[in-house]
């Protein structure tokens, strides 16, 4: 499917109404970030459709209650939860090497916004260590599963926040230029769309398929640091007038038709909004694609970075 091609949904569509008519019995899923907002429906719609799917998360009491939430309104009860805290390599490290099952869809959902300025124990600044570095780490650590499934499908959770930053590789981790909490996760979330690219090129023979998204505008848990006044401020500044706010039912649907649609089948390393890809960044609209986050030459480099960082 093309950004020229008619959609088969719209932004209203919720998670439920893209994933009806799919069946994915004996099909193993894991969601992180998946005890709240739209990972909770992403979760949801995918268990609805017969899928086996772990939640990924960092509360585990709150994936308990999830999960028997899931499970209660689907009838699903393979609805499993894991711990699993993605600025903690050891948390990352400890997930990857206790699945061992294939894995049909990875849904790298969980991410922090605009934060004060944090450091994970290895400095690294926490919004590009959690949202790129954490998934990064996933990811690459399932990658045997991922292969092992044939066909398995990755979806990143992204932002329209990524057209305010390229990734900038010269101070990645803000230890020299002077920090700014919008514009850290503004290259966190062109880093999830990058990591798409260079993934999919790199993993085709593997049958992987890597692509991301933007959810839409939608009220969570994941605007906990956010100061509102200064959002509508950054919003002005960019020259956007309309925001058009989605339930967390419609938040979760792109990433549903994402994992699931059979005419993404064999696609990967692109860019979705409201259930479609997206055609290229129109400023002042809030959608598209910038040009930055699909460039190769900046995909390749931020694995290699991603790699090195890793290694330590």
């Amino acid at each position: 499917m093309t950004a020229n091609t008619a959609p088969r949904f719209t932004a209203a569509s919720t998670a439920a109404e893209v994933v009806a008519g799919i069946d994915l019995t004996g099909k193993r899923a894991v969601v992180t970030g998946a005890a709240s907002g739209i990972g909770v429906e992403t979760a949801r719609a995918l268990a609805s459709a017969g899928a086996e799917v772990t939640l990924a998360v960092r509360d585990r009491a709150a994936g308990e209650r999830t999960a028997a939430d899931i499970t209660a309104t689907t009838g699903n009860t393979a609805v499993r939860v894991a711990p699993l805290d993605l600025a903690d390599q050891v948390s990352v490290a400890a997930f990857t090497a206790n699945w061992d099952d294939p894995l049909h869809l990875l849904v790298n959902n969980a991410a922090v916004m605009a934060c004060p300025l944090t450091r994970t124990p290895e400095g690294w600044e926490l919004q590009f260590a959690t949202n790129h570095l954490g998934h990064f780490a996933l990811t690459k650590g399932l990658h045997r599963h991922l292969a092992a499934a044939g066909g398995a499908r990755v979806v990143s959770v992204s932002s329209s926040s990524h057209h305010r930053s390229p990734v900038v590789f010269d101070d990645v981790h803000y230890t020299e230029r002077e920090y700014q909490a919008w514009d850290a996760y503004a290259q966190s979330k062109s880093a999830n769309v990058l990591f798409g690219v260079s993934a999919t090129t790199r993993w085709a023979a593997d049958g992987i398929t890597v692509n991301a998204l933007m959810p839409g505008s939608i009220s969570t848990n994941l605007q906990r640091h956010v100061d509102l006044e200064e959002l509508a401020r950054a919003r002005a500044a960019a020259g956007v007038t309309e925001v058009r706010r989605k339930t967390p039912e419609q938040g979760a649907a792109t990433s549903v038709y994402v994992a699931t649609a059979p005419e993404l089948e064999g696609l990967g390393g692109k860019y979705f909004e409201d259930c479609a890809e997206a055609g290229p960044f129109v400023p002042g609209a809030n959608r598209g694609v910038a040009d930055h986050a699909l460039d190769p030459e900046a995909a390749d480099r931020l694995w290699e970075v991603s790699l090195r960082t890793l290694a330590g």
